[in-house]
C-alpha cells in the first residue's frame, strides 16, 4: 500500500534516496539486482512464458527467477497473465512503469558493456600501485 503525501502529513519530505530508511531504496535494489535488470532487459524485447524467459536470462536458478519476477510484479514493474488453459499458460511482460524502469536500467547495462575495457584498464593500473606500494 502506497503513502501520499496527504497521508504522510505536511511535514513530510519527498522521498530521498540518500536517507537510510527511504522506501526508494527498496525499488532502487529490485530493479538494480543482477537478476531485475536481466528480467526487465528482456521483457524489453517482447513478452515471454517462464520457460523462456529463464532461457533468455542465462544462469538464472528457477527459484530467484520466480522470486525476481514476483517482486517486480509487486512493484507495478511486471504483469502476470495466467491464462486459463490446460497445460497452464502465463506470460510475463512489462507495465508502462516496468517499460520505464527497464529502458533506464538496459541504457546502464548497454553502458557497462560498452565501457569494460576501460575499466579492466582501470583495475589493472590500480592493482600494479597497490602492488607498488607494498
Amino acid at each position: 500500500m502506497s503513502v501520499s503525501a496527504v497521508e504522510r502529513g505536511p511535514e513530510a519530505r519527498p522521498p530521498d534516496v540518500n536517507q537510510p530508511m527511504c522506501p526508494s531504496r527498496l525499488v532502487l535494489e529490485h530493479v538494480t539486482s543482477r537478476w531485475g535488470v536481466l528480467v526487465l532487459a528482456a521483457l524489453l524485447e517482447r513478452s515471454y512464458r517462464f520457460s523462456e524467459l529463464r532461457r533468455t536470462v542465462g544462469g538464472v536458478s528457477e527459484k530467484m527467477l520466480a522470486q525476481t519476477l514476483q517482486t517486480l510484479e509487486r512493484d507495478g514493474f511486471v504483469h502476470r497473465d495466467a491464462k486459463p488453459v490446460i497445460p497452464p499458460r502465463v506470460d510475463y511482460s512489462l507495465t508502462a512503469l516496468g517499460r520505464e524502469a527497464a529502458e533506464q536500467v538496459w541504457a546502464l547495462a548497454r553502458w557497462t558493456e560498452r565501457s569494460l575495457d576501460a575499466v579492466q584498464s582501470a583495475r589493472e593500473s590500480y592493482d600494479r600501485e597497490k602492488a607498488r606500494q607494498a
